[in-house]
Order: structure tokens, then sequence, then C-alpha cells
């Protein structure tokens, strides 16, 4: 793995081993938030012609051994995993498992092994017993459970089922509110959120301008046919992006971008306050 950019003259380090933990971690940190700050933080992969899925209709076959290890990273960092329903059920979601190369990211901060799951559906059409939802406690190494993020006007009695099973956090009335959602995670504590899609959620957090990061990676594959971008949904303008650096390992190419302006690290407040 190599860093493009910025030139190692611009890096903080010019001895920079990106096959060294600490060293890729630190590339990836977040930012220094306040009591009340929040930093929301994508990561998605397409193909080189930008879909998103590949054949199968899942963003998984897009990726590569590089990419699943940023994966890993990512997921490491986080306080939360904020993903859709949609791509739970396409991707078979499961609770976040600890991962034993990062496992001392979370445990040198007091953090649980894992990061738990929160996901976002307005009509509950989730399974209560899936591993998702059932394997929690066990898979994550620690008392938390997955969360869900609904509406008022979600179906009663799914709502009732899946909280014998989950958090069942209601943030909205009819669709979900990203400002509202990431309100209620943090006041939970769960200030750093790694939102892994899909392509529609990502665009609502984005539209309402709470997306702070994107994490990306270009595979050297095609795809064709006709799959969704990486954001998928109405036009989002006047968004700026500010590229933080540039990797690349056997052809892929792995960004990092910041909201531009980029904020510094002691103005990231709570967006909605």
């Amino acid at each position: 793995m190599r860093l493009i950019y910025p030139p190692f003259e611009t890096a903080a380090s010019h001895d920079l081993d990106l096959d060294d933990t600490e060293a890729l971690a630190a590339l990836y940190a977040y930012p220094e938030l306040t009591s009340s700050g929040v930093w929301t933080r994508a990561n998605m992969v397409s193909s080189i012609d930008g879909a998103a899925q590949g054949p199968d209709a899942r963003s998984g076959t897009l990726s590569t051994p590089t990419d699943q290890r940023v994966f890993a990273l990512l997921r490491a960092l986080a306080d939360v995993v904020l993903v859709g329903a949609g791509t739970a059920r396409a991707e078979s979601y499961g609770p976040a498992e600890p991962d034993t190369v990062y496992a001392t990211l979370r445990e040198r901060d007091g953090r649980p092994p894992a990061a738990p799951m929160a996901v976002v559906s307005r009509r509950l059409e989730l399974h209560p017993s899936s591993p998702l939802f059932t394997r929690a406690l066990d898979v994550t190494g620690a008392a938390q459970r997955t969360i869900v993020l609904t509406v008022e006007s979600a179906p009663p009695e799914r709502r009732s089922a899946l909280a014998e099973v989950a958090d069942v956090i209601v943030a909205g009335e009819k669709d979900v509110d990203p400002s509202a959602a990431l309100s209620q995670l943090a006041e939970r504590g769960l200030r750093r959120v790694l939102c892994e899609g899909g392509p529609s959620l990502l665009a609502e957090v984005a539209r309402a301008g709470r997306l702070d990061e994107l994490c990306y990676t270009v595979t050297p594959m095609l795809a064709g046919g006709y799959a969704t971008r990486i954001l998928d949904g109405a036009p989002i303008h006047d968004s700026r992006w500010q590229l933080a650096h540039l990797l690349e390992d056997d052809g892929a190419l792995l960004t990092r971008w910041l909201h531009s302006p980029v904020m510094r690290q002691s103005e990231r407040t709570d967006a909605m306050s």
C-alpha cells in the first residue's frame, strides 16, 4: 500500500509504514470532538464505472483485501455502525464482530470489543429472529443490543416485536430524520458514527448536511449493468469536498474526503444545536 496524496514531503512522517496498524489508524483517526460533537463518516466502494454493487447486487462483490482491511479498521474506530435496512438485508448483516488486528484500538479507549449496529427502517421489515438482533450480545462481546431507528408511523406490532430484541428509537414521524437520529445516538455516547449505506440512506444523510467525511474505494473492475451509484436520490446542491488522502494498493484507490469548508476540530460541534 502506498500513499499518493498528500505527497511524502507534506505527510506527517517520511517513514510512514502503511502496513503498520498504528500508522494506518492514524491516517483514519476521527477528529477530537467537543462534548456535544458528532462526526459522521461514510465508507463506500464502487467499480471503475461507478457501480455501487456487483452483478449479484451486493457491494461486497466489489471489495478487495485492502478495502476489507480498511473496512475493519473503520469499524474498530467507530462508536456505532449506521446502516439502512435494505442494505442490512441484501448484505446479510449481522452484529459487528471484534477484529483481533484492531482490538487494542478499542481497548485503550475503554470501549467494548465491537461497535453496536444501528439500523434505519421506516416500515420495520426486519425479523426479530435475525442474528443481527439475537446474537448482538454474544458477537460484540458487550451488553449492547442492536439499535433500530424508526418513525412514529411504523407498524406498532412490528415495533413491539423488535423492542423485545433491540433498542427501538423513534427519530421522525413518517421519515427518519438524520439529524434526529444522530442526536439520539449522541445521547447514548455514540458520537463517532460510521455509515455503511446503502446509497439511499447515505444520500439522505448528505442531503441533510450531516455527512462530514467520505471514505471511498474505487476497485479495479468494471460492473456494467444498471447498478446505482454510492448515493441514490434527489440531487444535492452546493456540496463541496476536499481530498484528505489517497492510497493505492494493487490497483485499488482508497480515498478520504472531508466536507468543505473543512471544519477545524475546535469548531466541530453538534450541528443540531
